[in-house]
């Protein structure tokens, strides 16, 4: 860990009140859910259990947080309200891990632990269990005596998953390595029971990578098994053009019901999606590129390009339109290529270096034509504008190779001799 990133014992979270980005109240931390791990590996907080007004309680994850401070935790976006529901591989830790008997690696001594620390990893949201505060000897109601120290997270024992023995848990550890296009491959080959078992062990964001990387009749018998609330879960966490494209995969009534129990702002994104034609830019762009004011900065569009969570093909560029700045927007001024960011001062003004040259895509272009675009002018993305000048999306060359590529070209095996060894 680096010295200096933010440090938090789950005790001191216990009760505290969650705040919006507005400053409203969302209800009050009642526990965090952790993931354990293979091996060496320290256990991942997944996220906060939160008790909301209604008494119900939530599912905050971590990668909506963005401040553990002062007594509160501040959250971003908006809040799913549905009830929280424990997964086979979670552990809740004020409820599972507090109190326990474990062992000190060192002297194999029996303590107890009276609390957690949790830390964040640097430059990520991750968060992942750092220290223990123990009690050596038996605790107890009469006996509170006894040494007390903080301990690396690696000198107990009695946490961490071992490497050998059955369930999902250890499949799903074991996964959590690779990269969604693996994992996609892995699970492929699996039993179709084993395949909705490990699935469904699954995170939702985690998931819905791994649904992405997946064959379509894989990915139709997967969110089919799944219980709808946490069906359309998955379907959020998804870029919205995967989720467009699965979505037209299934029965209209079932369509429906999944696009109804969705945000509706998610919903708006996928049904856009799915009034186009699927091999044109419309029905291949995704809605969530990188939209910025004219009156932006270089340093406002780097620190928007370094997100984590974007892929590297929509992070080459950003686009500058006016007023509103999430799709469909204002009048399109124009692309920003990353290069250019690189090359000039963080307080220059976007909307001076914006090339202005090369003409949009409308979202009726057909396939082809998207091909040609991109190779022809070395992109690897194309802005797609409507006729009033709106920016609809992105079309990005992986999803345009999706629809270029053979069927069934994700099941090709890239382990083999000579081969790549990462599906992406």
């Amino acid at each position: 860990m680096a010295a200096g990133a933010p440090r938090v014992f789950v005790s001191h979270l216990a009760g505290v009140p969650v705040f919006d980005p507005n400053g409203d109240q969302v209800g009050r931390v009642r526990d965090l859910v952790a993931m354990l791990r293979v091996g060496a590996r320290p256990p991942r907080i997944l996220g906060l259990v939160v008790e909301v007004i209604s008494r119900r309680r939530i599912f905050l994850p971590m990668t909506r947080v963005t401040g553990v401070e002062s007594g509160q935790v501040i959250t971003t976006g908006v809040v799913n309200m549905r009830r929280f529901e424990q997964r086979p591989t979670e552990r809740l830790v004020l409820g599972e891990f507090l109190d326990r008997r474990v062992r000190l690696v060192e002297s194999d001594e029996e303590v107890t632990v009276l609390d957690v620390a949790i830390q964040q990893l640097p430059a990520r949201r991750d968060w992942e269990i750092d220290k223990y505060f123990v009690r050596k000897g038996r605790g107890g109601a009469l006996r509170r005596k006894g040494e007390t120290l903080t301990v690396e997270w690696s000198a107990v024992s009695g946490f961490s998953l071992e490497e050998h023995g059955q369930g999902a848990e250890n499949l799903v550890a074991t996964f959590e390595r690779l990269r969604p296009a693996d994992v996609a491959n892995a699970l492929h080959h699996l039993s179709p029971k084993r395949r909705v078992e490990v699935a469904a062990a699954l995170d939702d964001d985690r998931l819905a990578d791994v649904l992405e990387e997946l064959p379509e009749d894989d990915q139709v018998e997967i969110l089919g098994k799944l219980k709808e609330e946490r069906a359309a879960d998955v379907l959020e966490a998804m870029d919205p053009d995967d989720a467009a494209d699965l979505l037209s995969e299934l029965p209209e009534e079932d369509k429906e019901r999944l696009l109804t129990l969705m945000r509706p702002d998610d919903a708006a994104d996928v049904r856009r999606l799915m009034s186009y034609e699927e091999r044109t830019a419309g029905g291949l762009m995704t809605t969530e590129p990188i939209v910025l004011r004219p009156d932006a900065t270089v340093a406002d569009a780097l620190a928007r390009v370094r997100q984590q969570d974007l892929s590297p093909a929509l992070a080459a560029q950003v686009y500058v339109c006016r007023s509103p700045d999430e799709t469909p927007t204002g009048k399109y001024l124009g692309t920003v290529h990353f290069q250019r960011l690189l090359r000039d001062p963080p307080f220059t003004l976007v909307s001076s270096i914006v090339d202005s040259d090369l003409v949009p895509l409308p979202p009726d272009t057909p396939l082809p034509t998207v091909t040609s675009y991109l190779a022809a002018y070395n992109l690897v993305s194309a802005p797609v504008v409507d006729e009033s000048g709106s920016l609809l999306g992105a079309v990005t060359v992986d999803d345009v190779l999706d629809h270029l590529l053979p069927e069934d070209w994700r099941e090709t095996d890239f382990h083999g001799e000579g081969g790549i060894r990462h599906g992406r």
